[in-house]
């Protein structure tokens, strides 16, 4: 595994006017091929977390670099570049466009980045039939079970080759079934060398798909230990 961080936080704080630290001094290193699990009841601060990773928020204090980016330093529109070209994001209600078909809906976040639309559909096609989901390229997302609709969001994710793979609760809007698929493409995703940072209240996902549990609470990092089953799989 190369020992580069992705991900670095150093000292990072974020305060809301009125309210507690959602983070307090949080320091964090993320390696190159690592996936992470964040576990944490709610207003434990991992959302805060994933949102600062992803340049969706800004720390009040402290450094957030991902990829050798100094994300807390970048504007808006530097912001909406960096999202689109260094990390991919998978969310817990799929986000996918119901007007578009299943194709175009992993073809537009190629378009968004300059990618030119012939390059970007056989990017597409390859990635929905590594995913499985090529059955369903010509159908909307309305038509396709809760699994399969997060594959296509995954397939988005991934369509821009992102340095980091961000998901938030990606199993919490499914069933059982599509649970385990899910926690199936996530473990092969980390098996092919994707890092994956992911916030879950699901501990059999953080068990399964990671090789470290960050537990936190009241916005301080609680522990921070290499998964079991990761290491028994490793093994």
């Amino acid at each position: 595994m190369n020992s580069d961080p992705v991900i670095e936080l150093s000292g990072v704080s974020r305060h809301y006017q009125g309210a507690r630290a959602a983070l307090d001094e949080v320091t964090l290193s993320v390696r190159a091929g690592e996936s992470v699990a964040v576990l944490g009841p709610s207003g434990s601060g991992k959302s805060t977390l994933l949102n600062l990773v992803a340049g969706l928020d800004r720390p009040s204090a402290g450094t957030v670099t991902v990829a050798g980016v100094r994300v807390d330093r970048l504007g808006e529109a530097a912001s909406a570049r960096y999202r689109r070209g260094t990390i991919g994001m998978v969310f817990q209600f799929f986000n996918l466009l119901d007007d578009l078909t299943v194709a175009d809906n992993v073809v537009l976040a190629g378009e968004l980045a300059g990618v030119p639309r012939a390059e970007a559909r056989r990017r597409a096609a390859e990635l929905l039939a590594a995913l499985g989901i090529d059955r369903h390229t010509r159908a909307h997302p309305g038509r396709l079970s809760g699994g399969e609709r997060q594959r296509v969001a995954v397939a988005r994710a991934l369509m821009n080759r992102p340095a980091l793979l961000l998901a938030d609760e990606p199993t919490g809007a499914l069933d059982s079934a599509s649970g385990e698929d899910v926690k199936e493409l996530f473990r092969d995703l980390h098996a092919d060398g994707q890092t994956i940072l992911l916030v879950t209240h699901d501990l059999a996902l953080a068990e399964d798909c990671a090789t470290r549990t960050v537990r936190m609470r009241d916005g301080r990092v609680e522990a921070d230990s290499a998964t079991v089953s990761a290491l028994g799989a490793q093994a």
